[in-house]
């Protein structure tokens, strides 16, 4: 066994390596940017080296320096976790090249399964379901419509070397074709270096199923049944399950076969997955094999008992693989919900930024927090917007998805936006609670984006009682304070008003053993607490029933995060509600005159010129974060005024860009 290993990766996959490494007593080595000197991995490994600056094409992408550093260490193995240089068959073959070993598959078959087109036609001859299309690289956007008219609509424009949505577009006509084709040889040109683009039949009602395979040295290959991945937004993965509520004993055999008999054809050895779309006729076709430890492993090591990064080194150390096929079981069920810095009511833009308040929910119990932050650091706008990865284990997927709401309730993240509200919203659908849902899913069910108004909320008024709980708390300090003037102390009234938006709640309370008891019409609320000032989480019951919530003071508001929903609630007397429901609304300003940056970012490219007449639809910018680019487009027709920034500044969030007539 390997004494020491070098992590050529960050965040939350180098953390999680390091973790199984000290686990079976091998020591770590940490690489790091100089954007990432204060991160997580590097606190924990034994050792860490510093590999160049911020942008990964200088530091985490170099394999020279990640070699450099390996021989500086005394490192005798790699493990690359996911991204980056995890699927770089050259860095694998240089690394053997210089006796280090490389914990995952041999340079010879992460090349036939890192491109595409050959992977594909290696499936075929594997005897893999494979989707039908056009399977060589195409020469330019005419022949991509030729191509697509022939296979038929809708089609999925793919790049060759593409991977985590990128370089992916689906058409539907001759139009979408033709702009995709230019849109997957760009982002693929700037993302992999491989501008190379193929084109493949869109199956209609779509689940994307993976399969995890394990194989070893001395040919042994086994696979650890299925995850879930359909629920995804522009074609990254959103919430993942295992096993998936859709697959049968049967299908699940077959395609498990079918994933082994792929991996045996490629000499495949190390920790790998096979993934597939099936159709709603349980048909399934091969789409790639990530040769790498995916960043959903969780739910599968739930169900299986398997640390996949523990069998990724002891077969990388030359070790045979001790399960067999017939030794693994389904226990329980497991989902995993991707946090993400990114402000889900402003469209998903990136949020980057310090974590003032970063509280992940208690690990135990069925819930595990994989995390590579912590309090006080910094997301940056140099890498992806990943914060964490809550993964929850239940006895069944019902049991799951009421484990994982309450982790959402308790997980606090303040100073940048995450997704949370979003994930709450989603666990909550009845279509993913019936588990029947596809890829098309959240397009489907948002297609105008998502907004505060789609969280669902059973009992507003519960809300309302809880902020009327807080605000009877500071009052009731507040009534203690000395020095008071005898017959002029505060009074505390028993009849309240509290606003949530346009709606009034009334509520009238009275005190309990351990909280307070409030009416609202033929509703009482007897909530019991030991909620403190300045405490984010408020736990306690409500009628009996455990109660879980965040709540923060903001002025003469509390903000309130319940199952994803934010509301902002005022708690008044009745006399100043009164008072209040008089006064005029401020109107926003219009800012419609302006295209604004709507996140921090990179300005790549402003389309249009002082003076330029501009319809509605049309490409005004183009911004790149997280690793992303964003094309802000006109929202009506109008005339370019003055074009404010020029390309390569660094924007603020609603810096002006373009001024409009």
């Amino acid at each position: 066994m390997f004494k020491k290993i070098l992590i050529a990766n960050r965040g939350e996959i180098a953390c999680r390596v390091i973790k199984t490494a000290r686990k079976m007593g091998i020591a770590t080595v940490a690489v790091y940017s100089e954007a990432d000197a204060s991160a997580l991995h590097v606190d924990m490994a034994d050792e860490a080296v510093c590999i160049g600056p911020a942008p990964s094409k200088d530091s985490y992408l170099v394999a020279d320096k990640i070699i450099a550093a390996c021989k500086q260490t005394g490192a005798e193995a790699v493990h690359p976790g996911y991204g980056f240089l995890s699927e770089n068959a050259d860095f694998s073959r240089r690394l053997e090249e210089e006796g280090i070993k490389f914990i995952g598959p041999k340079h010879y078959s992460v090349a036939k399964m890192g491109d595409k087109i050959e992977s594909k036609k290696l499936a075929m001859e594997a005897g893999v379901n494979t989707i039908p299309g056009y399977n060589d690289a195409i020469s330019g956007p005419a022949e991509a419509v030729e191509i697509a008219k022939k296979i038929g609509y809708p089609v999925m424009i793919k790049a060759s070397a593409g991977g985590g949505g990128k370089g992916l577009r689906v058409a539907y006509d001759d139009k979408e074709a033709h702009e995709g084709f230019a849109s997957c040889v760009n982002e693929a040109r700037n993302s992999f270096g491989d501008d190379r683009v193929f084109i493949e039949k869109f199956v209609v009602e779509p689940r994307h199923i993976e399969i995890q395979v394990l194989a070893d040295s001395q040919g042994n290959t086994v696979y650890l049944h299925e995850r879930e991945c359909s629920i995804q937004r522009r074609h990254q993965k959103v919430i993942e399950e295992a096993p998936s509520a859709f697959i049968d004993p049967a299908t699940r055999k077959a395609m498990g076969e079918q994933a082994v008999a792929l991996a045996k054809a490629v000499q495949y050895e190390s920790a790998g997955t096979v993934e597939f779309v099936v159709g709603a006729d349980k048909s399934f076709y091969f789409l790639e094999m990530n040769t790498r430890l995916q960043v959903e492993h969780p739910v599968t090591e739930n169900i299986t008992g398997i640390d996949l990064v523990e069998q990724m080194i002891r077969v990388a150390a030359g070790e045979p693989l001790s399960i067999r096929q017939e030794d693994l079981s389904i226990n329980g069920w497991s989902i995993e919900c991707r946090i993400n810095a990114e402000d889900p009511f402003r469209g998903f833009l990136p949020s980057t930024g310090r974590l003032v308040k970063f509280q992940p929910p208690a690990e135990g119990n069925g819930v595990r927090v994989d995390t590579g932050v912590y309090e006080g650091g910094e997301i940056s706008m140099f890498y992806d917007s990943m914060i964490a990865k809550l993964i929850v284990h239940g006895k069944d997927r019902n049991d799951a998805i009421r484990l994982m709401r309450d982790a959402l309730n308790g997980f606090v993240i303040r100073g940048i936006n995450s997704n949370i509200p979003f994930q709450a919203a989603l666990l909550q659908h009845p279509r993913f609670v019936s588990g029947a849902f596809n890829t098309g899913f959240i397009a489907e069910e948002y297609p105008q984006g998502f907004d505060a108004s789609m969280v669902p909320h059973d009992d507003p008024a519960l809300l309302a009682a809880v902020a009327a709980f807080a605000r009877r708390r500071y009052i009731e300090r507040a009534v203690q304070i000395d020095g008071q003037l005898p017959g002029h102390g505060r009074k505390v009234a028993v009849d309240w008003v509290v606003l949530i938006g346009d709606e009034q709640y009334p509520l009238s309370v009275k005190r309990i053993e351990g909280g307070y008891s409030f009416t609202h019409g033929d509703k009482t609320y007897d909530i019991v607490s030991d909620w403190h000032f300045g405490d984010l989480l408020f736990a306690g019951t409500v009628n009996g029933q455990p109660l879980s919530l965040q709540i923060e003071r903001r002025g003469l508001r509390y903000r309130i995060s319940h199952f994803g929903l934010q509301v902002e609630p005022i708690v008044m007397t009745v006399n100043a509600a009164h008072l209040l429901s008089l006064m005029p609304k401020k109107l926003p300003p219009d800012l419609s005159k302006f295209l604004l940056s709507p996140m921090p970012g990179l300005l790549r490219e402003v389309a249009v010129g002082e003076g330029q007449e501009v319809k509605a639809g049309e490409k005004l910018a183009v911004i790149e974060a997280m690793k992303m680019e964003n094309v802000l487009k006109a929202e009506q027709d109008g005339k370019v005024k003055k074009v404010v920034a020029k390309p390569g500044a660094s924007l603020a969030v609603d810096e002006v860009i373009v001024e409009f007539e």
